[in-house]
C-alpha cells in the first residue's frame, strides 16, 4: 500500500463522498434545530393559550340555600294612626277673639276650643230677622185680606177670579215668610259655628290659629292649616302592608306583637280586624289593620312600629344571602353551579327581606350550590371555578 501524495508534497484534499456526508449532516442539524424552535414556540403558545382561559374561568364561591325555620315570625313595618282624628277648619268669617286649648290638652266631646266673633254674621242675621218680621206681617195681611174676600165670595159681592187672586197672594205671602225664616236659620248656623268644638273626646295634636287671625269659611277645602287638630287615642289603629305570598294566612282575629323603637323590650298586643282583600299592583302588597288598646297613652299617631306576625313562611322557601342576589332589568336573579361546573342563572320570588338574608319563595331548591357574589355579567353556561368544594350540610360560605 503507498502513501498518496501531490508531486509537489502538498497534503492530500478531501473526496467528493466526504463532503457529501458533511452536507447531509449540517442539512438534518438545521432541520431539527427548525422543527425544535416550531416546537418550542407551539408548545408556549399551546401554554399560553390554557393560561389565559384558566383566568378567563371566574373564581367563585358557593353557599347552601337554608330552609325556612318554622319558628320564624313575619316582622314588617307598621303606621300607627289614632282611632279617629279630625282636622277643624273654619266654617264661618271672623277674627279668633279666644283659644283655650294648645298642642297636647285632653278635651271632652262638645268642649269649646276657640271662638270667632263674625261681625259680619252678627249684621246679616239682624237684617235676616228684620226680612222675617217683615215678611210674617205681609203674610199676616194676605190671610186676613184671603179670608174676607171668601167670605164675600160666599155672599156673590166678589168674582171667583178676584177671591183667587187674594187667596194666591196669601200663599206667595207664606212662601216668603217661610224664605226668610230659612235665611234666619243659616245666619244662627253660621252664628253658632263661631265657637270650634271638640267632636269627640281626644287630644289635641295641633294648633295653627292664633288671637285676631282672620279665618274664612271653607279654608278646609284650600291649602289653609286646620285651626286645630282633634286625636281620639285611647285606641290606635296600625296599618301593615302584607306581601302577598302571606296574605293568605292573615285572618281577622289574629294576635300579632307591635314593636316601637322609643320603649325597648316592650311590646303590645295587637288584634288584626280587616282586611282590604286587595292586592295594590304597585307594590304587589294588601293592606291590612291592626288594632290596640292605648290607656297609658305610650302610643302615638303618626309613629313607626314594627309588627310581628305569628305565621312561617311560605312551603318549599329557603333562605339565601343578600350578597347572592343579581337584580336586573329581567327580573332578580340567583346564579347557582350546574353540572360540569357551568353557571345556571335562575329567575327567582323573594318573600321577605331580612336584612343580610332574604327569603326566596320561588326559583330555588334546597339543593342548589348557590353562587355568593356572583359577577354582573355571568351568564347561563358560563364555566366557573369553585374556589373550594363545598362541604356537606355547610351553610356558610365555601
Amino acid at each position: 500500500m503507498h502513501d498518496v501524495t501531490t508531486h509537489d508534497g502538498e497534503a492530500p484534499s478531501v473526496d467528493n463522498g466526504t463532503l457529501k456526508k458533511i452536507g447531509i449532516i449540517a442539512v438534518i442539524v438545521a432541520v431539527l434545530a427548525v422543527a425544535w424552535g416550531i416546537f418550542s414556540r407551539h408548545r408556549s403558545e399551546n401554554a399560553l393559550k390554557d393560561w389565559t382561559q384558566d383566568q378567563a374561568v371566574s373564581t367563585v364561591s358557593v353557599v347552601a340555600p337554608k330552609a325556612m325555620d318554622s319558628g320564624n315570625a313575619l316582622v314588617l313595618p307598621g303606621n300607627v294612626q289614632a282611632f279617629n282624628s279630625a282636622p277643624l277648619y273654619a266654617r264661618t268669617n271672623g277674627y279668633v277673639s279666644k283659644w283655650f286649648v294648645d298642642i297636647g290638652s285632653p278635651v271632652k266631646a262638645g268642649q269649646i276650643m276657640a271662638v270667632i266673633d263674625t261681625p259680619d254674621v252678627d249684621q246679616q242675621l239682624a237684617a235676616a230677622r228684620a226680612d222675617l218680621q217683615t215678611a210674617k206681617a205681609n203674610e199676616a195681611l194676605a190671610s186676613t185680606t184671603s179670608a174676607r174676600w171668601a167670605t164675600l165670595l160666599q155672599k156673590d159681592a166678589v168674582s171667583k177670579q178676584e177671591s183667587d187672586e187674594k187667596s194666591g197672594d196669601f200663599a206667595a205671602k207664606r212662601a216668603v215668610t217661610n224664605a226668610a225664616a230659612a235665611n234666619v236659620s243659616r245666619l244662627q248656623a253660621l252664628q253658632g259655628f263661631s265657637r270650634i268644638v271638640a267632636p269627640f273626646s281626644g287630644v289635641v295634636t295641633s294648633r295653627s290659629t292664633q288671637i285676631g287671625q282672620l279665618v274664612s269659611a271653607g279654608a278646609g277645602t284650600g291649602t289653609a292649616q286646620p285651626l286645630f287638630t282633634v286625636s281620639d287615642v285611647s285606641k290606635m289603629r296600625i296599618y301593615v302592608r302584607v306581601p302577598q305570598v302571606y296574605s293568605a294566612e292573615l285572618k281577622p282575629g289574629l294576635h300579632a306583637q307591635l314593636t316601637l323603637p322609643e320603649y325597648p323590650g316592650r311590646t303590645f298586643d295587637a288584634v288584626m280586624t280587616r282586611t282590604a282583600d286587595a292586592v295594590d299592583q304597585q307594590s304587589g302588597t294588601v293592606l291590612v289593620e291592626l288594632q290596640v288598646a292605648n290607656g297609658d297613652g305610650a302610643l302615638k299617631p303618626g309613629a313607626y312600629a314594627q309588627v310581628r306576625f305569628p305565621i312561617t313562611g311560605t312551603s318549599g322557601s329557603v333562605v339565601v344571602p343578600a350578597s347572592a342576589i343579581l337584580y336586573r332589568s329581567d327580573g332578580t336573579l340567583v346564579a347557582t353551579v350546574g353540572p360540569n361546573n357551568k353557571a345556571i342563572v335562575h329567575q327567582i320570588k323573594i318573600g321577605r327581606d331580612m336584612g343580610d338574608t332574604l327569603e326566596v319563595t320561588a326559583g330555588l331548591a334546597k339543593t342548589d350550590r348557590i353562587i355568593d357574589s356572583p359577577p354582573d355579567s355571568i351568564q347561563t353556561g358560563d364555566p366557573v371555578k369553585v374556589a373550594q368544594p363545598q362541604q356537606g350540610g355547610a351553610d356558610a360560605k365555601q
